[in-house]
Parts: C-alpha cells; structure tokens; sequence
C-alpha cells in the first residue's frame, strides 16, 4: 500500500471512530443515567400551575408540626419531572400547613440520628436505589416500623433490586411501562368510597402518563390498592406488550407496615401531572395518611373479607 492510500484509510477510519463517538454520546445525553450534580430551575410558569392546582388546605389537621424528607437521588434514569415534584411537594407544605419538605440526594441522611427528625420520607421519582450500607437499610427499616410513613412516587418501585425487604415495604418492584409517557390511559377507581379518592369523586379517569407495571402479580393480598389500571378500555388493553395477566395491575395504594404507614402512587413521570387539582388532592391525602394525620382503613380488601 503506497503512503496516499494509507493516508486515506487513516482518514475514513478516523471518521468513523468519531461519527462512532458522537453516536454513543448522544446516546448517553438520550437515556441519561443518574443525578445530575444541581437540579434545573423550575419556571415561573410551572411554578405558577403547580401553585393553582395545590388544595388550598389540608384535609386533616396536623396533630403536631410535621417534617417530611424528600429524596431525589437516583443511580438509574433520571426523570425530568423530579424538579417539578419538588417544587408541588414544597408547595403543598406551605400552602396547607400539612408539613415542612426538606430536600436532599445525600445517602448519609440514612442514619438513626438524621431520620429521628422527620415524620415521613418521600421517594421522589429515585431509581436503581441500592442501600448497601446494612446501617442506612437497619435506619430506613427501624424509622417505618417504629412508626412513621414512606411515601412513593413514580418510580420510587425500581429501586431495592438487590434488597427484598425494601422491595417488600415499598410494596413491588418495576417490571416494565407498556403504558408509555406518550399514551393516554384509563384509571379505574378500585375503591370510591375509600377517603385517599375523595379527590376523584366516586369516578375513574384518563391520564397522559407513563403506567408501571408492578410485581407481586396478586398485588390485593398485601396492600390496600386504591388506583389501577382500566383494561377494560381498548386503548390501554391493546397497548403494545401488554399481558392477560396485567388486569387490575395497581397504580396507587397504602398499607399498615407493622406500626408504620404505606403510601405510593405509580403517577408522575410526565411533569403536567403536577398541575392537576385531583391528583395534587390524591398526593396530599396519601401523604397526611403516611404522616399518621388522616386516619383510614388500609387493610387489604382480601383479607376484610376472610375476616367476615
């Protein structure tokens, strides 16, 4: 090969390894993965949505002042949505005098001696969640079964792969959303009559959202489900990927976890959630009821009916 040709074939191969660099950086950007190092902005506009759709008053009357710690962190996907339930949860505190939120992704929150100051810890859309410090998942344990409240958003279920008795607090774990972000999706209203959908007046609803699918697949045995999914509305039946086996699967729910309490709703990777009055009205329920402020029948509708 003579040095011309060699020449050339330096050049196209370099080409390539850059258009092949270019390809997977973008692909990185595309699917990120993890915190960024400062959450963005929430504008003005989205600030001023989330302020009109937040209930002007809590439902319950605090027993005392209550402190919520709100974590974001995330080790797998990174929903765009976190900064904007950040800012409704903030939001919520101070307009219905519920609780106070405090904000953080710092892992060493998970300590006996940090957690002894709050009521509940919210979830916030957190991915890939490992705990593998035996001291933070002891802490975590010993804060909600000595009596105080988790609260789920989103994707608060894929976390704890690797830790079944988180999985098993937290009441499931990920197993796929062939309700995609894109779709529109009907709601059915497990239970009408339960205080948690009062927001929701006796009636199911649509959503533009992103629906996980959730494991256990018999989901009414050890929570109390409120929300699910509608699969007897044809849009969200003939979904691509779904199974005969996704009937009923659970969307929001709440649970007595020894003395503590329970509550997640799969509800919030698309941001427009956080401007709806209802689903505001849902959360800030949930939350009282994690709190201990609302006080409701979380026992699993299987096991009411063994007891009669």
């Amino acid at each position: 090969m003579n040095r011309g040709n060699l020449g050339a074939g330096l050049l196209v191969f370099g080409i390539i390894v850059l258009i092949l660099v270019c390809f997977v950086t973008g692909v990185q950007n595309l699917f990120a993965v993890g915190s960024p190092k400062q959450l963005p902005a929430v504008s003005e506009e989205v600030a001023g949505k989330i302020e009109a759709a937040v209930p002007a008053a809590a439902t319950a009357r605090p027993a005392k002042a209550r402190k919520i710690l709100v974590f974001w962190l995330c080790k797998g996907y990174f929903h765009d949505s976190i900064p904007v339930v950040n800012k409704a949860i903030e939001v919520m505190g101070k307009k219905t005098g519920a609780f106070e939120a405090v904000f953080s992704d710092d892992m060493n929150e998970f300590t006996a001696e940090k957690l002894a100051g709050f009521d509940a810890v919210l979830f916030n859309n957190t991915t890939k969640l490992e705990f593998n410090e035996p001291g933070q998942r002891e802490a975590l344990m010993d804060f909600v079964k000595g009596g105080k409240g988790i609260i789920g958003i989103h994707a608060a279920t894929d976390n704890f792969y690797n830790w079944p008795e988180g999985a098993e607090m937290m009441g499931g774990l990920f197993a796929g959303h062939p309700w995609t972000a894109e779709g529109t999706w009907a709601i059915k209203n497990v239970e009408p009559n339960h205080p948690l959908n009062a927001a929701f007046k006796g009636e199911g609803f649509k959503i533009n959202d992103e629906i996980y699918r959730v494991r256990p697949l018999k989901p009414m045995e050890n929570r109390r489900v409120l929300l699910a999914l509608d699969l007897d509305d044809p849009a969200t039946k003939s979904a691509k990927g779904v199974r005969e086996s996704d009937r009923d699967k659970p969307v929001s729910w709440v649970r007595d976890y020894d003395k503590g309490r329970v509550f997640y709703c799969g509800l919030g990777h698309n941001k427009e959630v956080f401007f709806q009055p209802a689903i505001l009205r849902h959360y800030l329920d949930g939350i009282q009821f994690a709190l201990g402020d609302l006080k409701v029948d979380a026992s699993p509708v299987t096991e009411k009916a063994e007891q009669k």
